[in-house]
């Protein structure tokens, strides 16, 4: 299937080549450099690119581009999915998927993607098997390692492998039994002048972190399940039981992993949680604008929105700007033409505002379209679908674990005459 892997930093430099079948030239990748031109920005490369002899497949992550090279047919999305594993993997061993930790760590990289293909295709592709059979790296190993001239590779098979639970390693022990779900959303939507939805919608994500002793039965269930549209689940959990009685019921794995993906279209259950008021003009035949905006919290059931942070991509014809901000700070980059507002925390008795005049360049027209605002912000403990978990039961062990559920909104929102939103 994946004949070869590049990894591509931002300056278009391959760090890093793995080859399975048979070694393909790093010419290949002038074509993803050619998209990669075309492309607005880095996020806008095409993920799947067509050469006369290959297939280019591709991920963005962490400021580094994953290519797989195919030479037949194959469903892009099985790759791209095999490929943000990898990206995953990378994380999970190193603490961070960046180029510095993958040159550091290069003689684990290649010995993890030996294990997670075999001959081009995926083989070991689960955290607790490849941490049996590729020791994760420690100062010390790698110390004993360096003198021994031993490696991180594992004397046995994984216990897991062979069993009808490969996603999980038997013999588990922890002193503290502790289960964890983070429930994370992000919305997508469509906003008119007025501030009315013209078009919602939620993409949600529950990532678990299970550190349970043995061999426990979950069962997790929820107030509201009827709300999840298209559920994604991971392969542990029970798809007969989620039909019929919309509980989830799984073996877990063993720490970090992401136990579904789902999405809520019913646009009367989308409350958006901020709102944006703004009169960005620009004046015929001067050289100046007005620019005015205050963010406000709205809908977000009495939580606090924090991490305010509102990015604009200025007209290419703006100067410089002259404002004053009542709450945070504001920088403008002449260069970029990118104005930032850091504000902080909003508290509903003061609403955050940043106005004053824009400046332009002398004799330039005037900008044919208002631009952009970019607000990221941050809600603890809500989610915004509504989506509440009821309980969760354990069975076929005795302890009593310690259970918790945590909500968080990042939000990005887009306003326009018709603008656009995006929350996480």
């Amino acid at each position: 299937m994946i004949h070869s892997l590049f990894l591509i930093n931002c300056s278009g430099d391959i760090f890093l080549e793995k080859h399975w079948k048979s070694v393909v030239s790093q010419s290949v990748c002038d074509y993803f450099f050619e998209a990669q031109e075309k492309a607005i920005d880095v996020e806008n490369v095409p993920p799947v690119i067509s050469t006369p002899h290959h297939y280019l497949i591709s991920i963005y992550r962490d400021k580094i581009f994953f290519v797989s090279v195919i030479q037949t047919e194959v469903p892009p999305l099985f790759v791209i999915e095999f490929l943000h594993r990898v990206a995953d993997t990378f994380q999970d061993y190193f603490g961070e998927c960046s180029e510095t930790a993958i040159k550091d760590n290069v003689v684990i990289v290649y010995e993890l993607l030996e294990e997670m293909l075999d001959n081009g295709f995926p083989l070991a592709t689960e955290s607790n098997i490849l941490k049996e059979l590729i020791k994760p790296p420690t100062i010390l190993r790698s110390v004993v390692n360096s003198i021994t001239g031993s490696s991180n590779v594992g004397d046995t098979l994984p216990t897991g492998q062979l069993s009808n639970i490969p996603w999980r390693r038997a013999g588990v022990k922890y002193t503290n039994n502790e289960a964890y779900f983070d429930v994370i959303e992000e919305i997508d939507a469509i906003i008119d002048k007025s501030g009315s939805t013209v078009f919602a919608e939620i993409q949600g994500v529950i990532d678990s972190c299970i550190k349970l002793s043995g061999m426990p039965d979950l069962s997790l269930s929820f107030m509201n399940p009827r709300l999840l549209d298209d559920v994604s689940f991971h392969p542990c959990i029970r798809f007969k039981r989620w039909e019929s009685e919309r509980v989830l019921s799984f073996i877990p794995p063993d720490g970090n992993f992401r136990l579904i993906s789902y999405r809520v279209s019913s646009q009367n259950l989308v409350a958006i949680p901020v709102y944006v008021k703004h009169m960005i003009s620009f004046k015929e035949n001067t050289s100046s604008g007005r620019f005015d905006v205050t963010i406000g919290p709205k809908q977000n059931m009495g939580k606090t929105v924090e991490g305010v942070v509102m990015t604009v991509h200025m007209p290419k014809a703006v100067l410089n700007m002259n404002l004053t901000a009542t709450q945070g700070s504001y920088t403008f980059d002449p260069v970029t033409k990118v104005l930032t507002w850091d504000v902080g925390k909003i508290t509903p008795q003061k609403l955050p505002n940043l106005k004053g005049i824009v400046n332009l360049q002398s004799g330039a027209p005037k900008p044919e379209e208002n631009p952009s605002l970019n607000i990221q912000f941050k809600i603890q403990q809500l989610a915004i679908s509504g989506l509440k978990v009821n309980r969760l039961d354990m069975y076929g062990e005795k302890y009593k674990p310690f259970k918790g559920s945590s909500f968080v909104s990042d939000g990005e929102q887009e306003p326009k005459s018709l603008s656009s939103q995006n929350f996480t």
